[in-house]
């Protein structure tokens, strides 16, 4: 692997570890099956680079497809907590529904941005590339929102939302409102995967309408590997070991798709995914077994 693609599997690995940090906390914290993801994700950088081709600051336009990637999430939770349908067909419904308003920000397919400032052009300085700014850049925001997710769950409003995906019937015995917290943290989540989705178009020059497609099953993808190099319970270590899985994850495929004796291309993507997935599923069954039969 060469210098160049070690950097750009760190540089996508960290952009995708803010979709994983959004699916571990809607799939393992609230216990909410979401799709929205593969919606929310092409939604912030629809936001973002139809804001940054108007003349907006980079800086206000990521912000600003933060927010529409945390409405989406707050859609989502709302249609099953105030309309009453099912979590999973109300993330379905939120993801097909946010195709088309995808397509009407960008007035079409896709919308470039070739000659656009980015937060990375802005941050750029002479003397450094960069293919190794942009990681950089890019483990600052992560590590940020790593440390603000632990802080946040170990508050009062933070420890109720892990109480309601743990217990909702015990959160309601003890006054906490399920509902609202369904709907806080389905906003979180997916205000951090429209952050992604942000990032994502201002490392790869442009927005796409096909760009989420298979995010959700990266995130899952990140989450499980994360999981399996560092199984634990506690926020600060789980929320560090997703970060991890989703790097680890991009590594391996770059690897696979840069390694020329196993022949794979890059329609492979998703066929390579599958594979580390049950890997990393099978892999700690067949461990607990193997120590079960040996004690």
């Amino acid at each position: 692997m060469s210098l160049f693609s070690f950097f750009g599997a760190v540089e996508i690995g960290l952009i995708f570890s803010l979709v994983a940090l959004g699916v571990y906390l809607s799939f393992r914290l609230l216990r909410f099956p979401d799709l929205t993801v593969d919606g929310s994700f092409p939604l912030g950088g629809a936001v973002c680079a139809v804001m940054i081709v108007a003349g907006f600051n980079p800086w206000v336009a990521t912000a600003g497809a933060t927010l529409a990637g945390a409405a989406a999430g707050l859609l989502t939770g709302w249609l099953n907590v105030r309309l009453k349908i099912m979590d999973l067909l109300a993330s379905i419904l939120v993801m097909i529904g946010l195709y088309s308003v995808n397509l009407r920000i960008m007035d079409g397919p896709n919308v470039p941005l070739i000659t656009d400032p980015t937060l990375f052009t802005l941050l750029q300085p002479d003397d450094l590339p960069d293919y190794i700014l942009r990681p950089m850049v890019l483990l600052v925001i992560v590590v940020l929102a790593k440390l603000g997710l632990d802080w946040f769950f170990a508050t009062e409003r933070g420890l109720a939302i892990r109480a309601t995906g743990s217990n909702a019937r015990m959160a309601r015995a003890q006054g906490i409102n399920t509902g609202a917290m369904v709907l806080l943290g389905m906003a979180i989540s997916n205000g951090l995967v429209g952050l992604a989705g942000a990032l994502f178009v201002q490392t790869q020059g442009g927005a796409d309408i096909s760009m989420g497609i298979g995010t959700i099953v990266i995130g899952l993808a990140a989450v499980i590997v994360g999981e399996s190099i560092l199984p634990s319970r506690r926020i600060v270590w789980a929320t560090l070991a997703v970060v991890l899985g989703a790097i680890v994850y991009r590594f391996f495929i770059a690897a696979a798709l840069n390694s020329d004796f196993i022949g794979l291309k890059a329609q492979d993507l998703n066929l390579v995914t599958a594979l580390l997935v049950t890997l990393a599923l099978v892999l700690p069954r067949l461990k607990r077994k193997r120590n079960v039969r040996a004690s």
